[in-house]
């Protein structure tokens, strides 16, 4: 909620200011989420960013805390859905990656652009990939692998979402869809069922 200052002026909020910086982060880097860029974007004062944050190392930490939040959290949360079969767990897991608010992938190669000029945030990053594999890992071995071939599977079908991203790979939606069932047959070693499809193509609007 934005707040008003004495004058009756605004100050923005907490969240105006992080929605700017991630903006910012995402169009032009990390170099560019400074203080004083971020109040001329939202036509507020200098000194209105510091009602909300420290300093601009907090402003970065909540960048990140955001990110992990959203990308790493719902892509655990996306790997425990119920689902009957492993072809249909995985595809809970592929709803990440077609839909934003689950998994922001600009953010993601924001993040992990970031980290190459910042050996904290490459630690964050690392540590993000090795939780969400072990998620996947941990989903495959629940639908029946062993311990080495989950890691496996979970590595195989991490690593390649990510080389899409860093890639920045883009796809025709038809195209991508048409891949998919051959994506989660190789992943998993299991057809998807035609119904276990069709409930995924309805959640994402796509029709055959």
């Amino acid at each position: 909620m934005d707040q008003a200052t004495s004058d009756g002026g605004w100050r923005g909020s907490y969240e105006g200011w992080l929605e700017a910086a991630y903006v910012s982060l995402l169009e032009s880097g990390v170099d560019s989420v400074k203080i004083l860029p971020l109040a001329k974007r939202l036509n507020l004062s200098r000194t209105s960013f510091y009602w909300f944050f420290k300093d601009r190392e907090e402003l970065l930490s909540a960048l990140i805390s955001r990110w992990r939040e959203k990308n790493t959290g719902n892509l655990v949360k996306q790997s425990e859905a119920y689902a009957e079969t492993l072809a249909e767990a995985m595809l809970n897991v592929f709803d990440c990656w077609l839909n934003k608010e689950l998994f922001d992938s600009q953010f993601e190669f924001a993040v992990r652009s970031w980290a190459l000029q910042s050996p904290e945030i490459l630690a964050d990053v690392q540590q993000a990939d090795q939780v969400r594999m072990e998620a996947l890992g941990r989903m495959f071995m629940r639908f029946g692998c062993d311990e080495g071939s989950a890691d496996v599977r979970a590595r195989t079908t991490y690593l390649v979402q990510i080389g899409y991203i860093s890639m920045q790979s883009r796809e025709d939606i038809t195209l991508r869809m048409k891949r998919i069932p051959g994506y989660v047959a190789i992943y998993t070693g299991q057809a998807p069922q035609q119904r276990e499809l069709d409930r995924f193509f309805a959640r994402h609007g796509y029709r055959q």
